[in-house]
């Protein structure tokens, strides 16, 4: 069944930045080099931006002769021999955006970037470096002395940390909503091409589409979700002057993925954090809430699976499940200045109509229906009240929204006291995190593009049919989401999120068919795999909120931590306090500059003068706002009409406006994913394959021992694991602690502790010797009663590492098999007449084999090739005689085909 719609290829991939006296010139084009698109930004205005698209696709050989009419034109009347007027400044993968401070505009350019996730065959990028560059001439500078300032504390946002950005692939969009826009009705698209766009900047670009009719491929581009795109305001300057394939959009948080291998079949695990752009800064400095809804260090983070033995969205298998973090949505802060490592909460506002509240959940069944889920985990017994004063005052504005709400989609509130279950020896922290996790799924579902297997109708399951979500036709939709919280929303936060997201992914594989329950255990190589994922994912936004990693992970909680994780923890705890106390303050500035909350001009007071940014991110304190929302009706009525689908995915007149629809042929590169991905026309080396270089579950985490049940699914020991304990760098230190402790201490008192020990220490070497200590392990050294230094060798059991134990004698049978093997291979072996005369007078227990291949003879000592019919002997000719240049004649459908290629890539 043909795609009825795919996502829009961006055609500005690879750009260079040629310099005059007068202009710069951006060339950009696609990856393939064969379109071409040309900025002109003037240079002789000191202030003001002046931009020019000229709305052409330009080929290879007329970008060449423009930049070389534009080098003539521009070379000094003076100028020696082979001077230039064309200089080329820099080559880039994109526009950040541009920026003004106090003098002229900025372009901020990247001009590194690596490959971080693939998902369907569309590629996420990492920012690795960007260059930022003054656009006005120096001879029409106007200069002010505190530029400088300000162009330091912009750039204190660095870019290359945790920035992400796609050419085809909306990332401020769940993959949900992305794959959702791509199946709407063809009478829906037919209508959408037909409306008048603004956005068509190509003067051809719709030459030739109505002649076609219905062998083209509708091209799908939506707008992004602006809460998590954090370069919109560079680029809003722009926006509506040049072609939408200059708006390069970018994502901050964290992106990773790794490949589950399921006995051979490949499947991508990929988790994508979007930090929100609204009310943004670090940790003490950014609480609460804002007037607007908009509550500080909220991510949303999205668990896909994708079977990547098949790459197409429409003929792939793709599962993703949604989540939330955010601070308590009230109005709260606390104050920083009496250098105390837990200040005391204060409550700046009362809000007896949960106002703030009740903007903060409208956005949230706006974008994710119903129901919403609150996990508050912050403490509920406190001998002096310091977190409590938030979980009453949520209660309290939980209880008044849901008031209102029709039963079936009230908020649904989950307390839970996390740190007094952790204090206790009684409780398991996790057993109960997974009880709430199940509730959770079975509650909101998850998104599969498929309908459900067929194994789960021979097989179903009891968890299964109690799913909740939304069922059509072509798979399952998510409704609703889990919003969790703590004070910070940091380690607790992390590790409730990692068990609903563990609870997910069970039930997303056995959605595609992958496993027969929708259940995971522990110490597995899939959740040790996805247990990684998530504290890669905890360390990263722990240090952008909170300024180090995180103090307390799952191995935490779990309470099988090494001990010398105590002295970690102490270490980030102060590295955290360091932060907060002495650098939150600049990074605030920074982030306020960088996203467009403060605008330098003159006559005002200077960012660094201001005493608080409270009036930057709270507007109604500056003006009146002009309506106030209802007390009683505080949703918005298109919302709550379509519960529990969320808003955004619902086919309105309102949301087809946010769409760019373009019909292309059926060739089109803007189109054409395989292409993209592929990339025939460069040559590829697997050094540098992004799927050979990904973290995999069979190389980095199951064990190298012959014989081991290679599912990913199966329970190991911690000494197990290709990736232990000790396998990175700081446990390998560790380990060598242990071993010097071991060495000095007295002898262990079994042959159990000994065995034990030297498992763990085999663990080790085999990541620092590679694949010899595999066989063996180091070498222990015992004190004796007598003083005397005994070396004991412990060796691997042969029967483990070759499956037999070759000292024992060999059984009547086995000798028996042997004996017959060498038998076949001196019959098979042709030798002289005396050799075969010898060869017949074999047992007759003997097999005779009858080759079953095309070869009529194949063995280890002789192959004869097969015949060769005629026509495959003629095609063999003809390619021969092409190398020589005497080419066959074409045929009708071979002409045809060649013309159609011709016209649709380069006419």
């Amino acid at each position: 069944m043909p795609a009825a719609a795919a996502p829009i290829i961006s055609s500005v991939q690879k750009l260079v930045l040629y310099e005059t006296r007068a202009r710069y010139f951006l060339v950009g084009s696609n990856h393939a080099e064969t379109k071409y698109r040309v900025l002109k930004i003037d240079r002789t205005e000191p202030k003001d931006l002046v931009i020019i698209d000229d709305r052409h696709v330009y080929t290879q050989q007329e970008v060449r002769e423009l930049l070389g009419r534009l080098d003539l034109g521009n070379r000094t009347k003076m100028g020696q021999k082979g001077s230039s007027g064309l200089f080329r400044a820099v080559s880039a993968f994109g526009v950040v955006g541009f920026v003004r401070f106090l003098e002229g505009y900025y372009i901020v350019l990247i001009t590194k970037r690596r490959k971080m996730a693939d998902i369907g065959g569309h590629a996420i990028y990492k920012i690795e470096d960007t260059n930022m560059i003054y656009i006005p001439n120096d001879s029409v500078r106007i200069t002010h002395p505190d530029e400088a300032r300000y162009l330091r504390i912009f750039q204190n946002v660095d870019l290359s940390s945790n920035f992400y950005f796609s050419y085809s692939y909306d990332l401020s969009h769940s993959l949900q909503y992305n794959l959702t826009v791509l199946r709407m009705p063809l009478e829906m698209l037919k209508s959408e091409t037909t409306q008048p766009r603004q956005e068509s900047f190509d003067i051809f670009e719709d030459e030739g589409l109505i002649t076609q009719g219905g062998s083209g491929v509708f091209g799908i581009s939506s707008e992004p979700y602006m809460k998590y795109v954090w370069n919109g305001e560079l680029l809003d300057i722009i926006k509506n002057t040049v072609h939408r394939d200059w708006l390069l959009y970018i994502i901050h948080g964290f992106c990773g993925q790794s490949k589950l291998l399921i006995y051979g079949r490949p499947v991508y695990v990929t988790l994508i954090a979007r930090r929100s752009s609204k009310f943004a800064g670090t940790r003490f400095l950014k609480r609460g809430a804002n007037c607007e809804g908009d509550v500080a260090n909220e991510v949303e983070t999205e668990q896909i699976l994708c079977d990547a033995s098949v790459m197409s969205f429409t003929a792939g298998s793709y599962s993703s499940y949604v989540q939330v973090r955010g601070s308590v949505p009230l109005y709260w802060s606390q104050d920083i200045s009496t250098m105390m490592p837990k200040p005391p909460i204060t409550l700046d506002q009362a809000d007896p109509f949960a106002h703030v509240a009740a903007l903060h959940f409208d956005q949230m069944l706006q974008r994710f229906g119903s129901p919403i889920i609150i996990l508050n985990l912050v403490k509920e017994r406190e001998k002096r009240k310091h977190e409590r004063i938030l979980s009453e005052e949520l209660v309290a504005a939980v209880t008044y929204l849901n008031q209102f709400l029709p039963p079936e989609h009230t908020i649904i509130y989950i307390p839970w006291d996390m740190a007094k279950y952790t204090k206790s020896k009684l409780c398991n922290v996790l057993d109960r995190l997974n009880v709430i996790a199940e509730s959770v799924v079975k509650k909101t579902g998850f998104f599969v593009n498929r309908p459900d297997s067929y194994c789960s109708i021979l097989r179903p399951d009891e968890k299964w049919n109690e799913l909740g979500g939304c069922v059509i036709a072509t798979g399952r939709l998510q409704t609703g989401v889990l919003r969790t919280n703590c004070v910070d929303c940091l380690d607790r936060t992390n590790t409730a999120q990692f068990m609903v997201g563990k609870c997910a992914l069970a039930y997303q594989l056995y959605s595609l068919g992958l496993i027969d329950k929708p259940n995971l255990q522990f110490d597995t190589d899939a959740v040790r795999l996805f247990e990684e994922l998530y504290e890669d994912h905890g360390d990263t936004l722990s240090l952008q909120y909170g300024g180090s990693q995180l103090v307390h992970r799952v191995k935490t909680y779990r309470k099988i931590a090494p001990w010398t994780q105590h002295s970690k923890d102490i270490m980030q705890t102060l590295s955290r306090y360091y932060s907060n106390a002495f650098s939150d303050a600049d990074r605030q500035d920074s982030i306020n500059l960088f996203l467009g909350v403060f605008h330098p001009s003159e006559g005002k007071p200077h960012l660094w003068e201001l005493p608080t940014d409270f009036y930057l991110h709270h507007k109604n304190t500056m003006r009146l706002l002009p309506t106030r929302r209802s007390y009683t009706y505080w949703w918005t009525p298109e919302v709550i009409k379509h519960l529990p689908l969320p808003y955004d995915e619902v086919i309105c007149a309102a949301n087809l406006k946010k769409l760019i629809v373009k019909k292309f042929h059926k060739y089109e590169e803007e189109i054409d994913i395989h292409n993209e991905f592929f990339r025939p026309y460069e040559l590829s080396s697997f050094d540098d394959t992004f799927c050979l270089a990904m973290t995999s579950s069979a190389r980095d985490f199951m064990p190298k021992t012959v014989g081991i049940d290679p599912s990913p699914f199966t329970v190991r020991k911690p000494d197990e694991t290709g990736k232990s304990v000790l396998g990175n760098k700081s446990n390998r230190e560790e380990a060598v602690l242990q071993r010097k402790t071991a060495a000095s201490a007295p002898p262990p008192p079994s042959e159990e502790a000994v065995s034990s020990s030297s498992e763990d220490d085999s663990g080790t070497d085999r990541e620092e010797e590679g694949s010899v200590s595999q066989r063996s392990t180091p070498v222990k050294m015992t004190d004796t009663g007598d003083s005397a230094k005994v070396t004991e060798n412990v060796v691997q059991p042969m029967k483990e590492v070759y499956g037999i134990n070759l000292s024992d004698g060999l059984s009547e049978e086995d000798l028996s098999i042997y004996s017959r093997f060498v038998q076949l291979g001196q019959r098979r072996h042709k030798q002289d007449k005396s050799s075969q005369q010898l060869c017949s007078r074999c047992p007759d227990g003997v097999i005779k084999l009858t080759p079953i291949s095309t070869f009529s003879q194949d063995n280890i000592y002789e192959v004869q090739p097969p015949r060769v019919d005629r026509k495959s002997t003629e095609i063999f000719q003809a390619h021969i005689q092409a190398s020589q240049g005497i080419m066959q004649p074409l045929g009708k459908e071979d002409t045809s085909m060649y013309r159609e290629y011709i016209r649709n890539r380069y006419l």
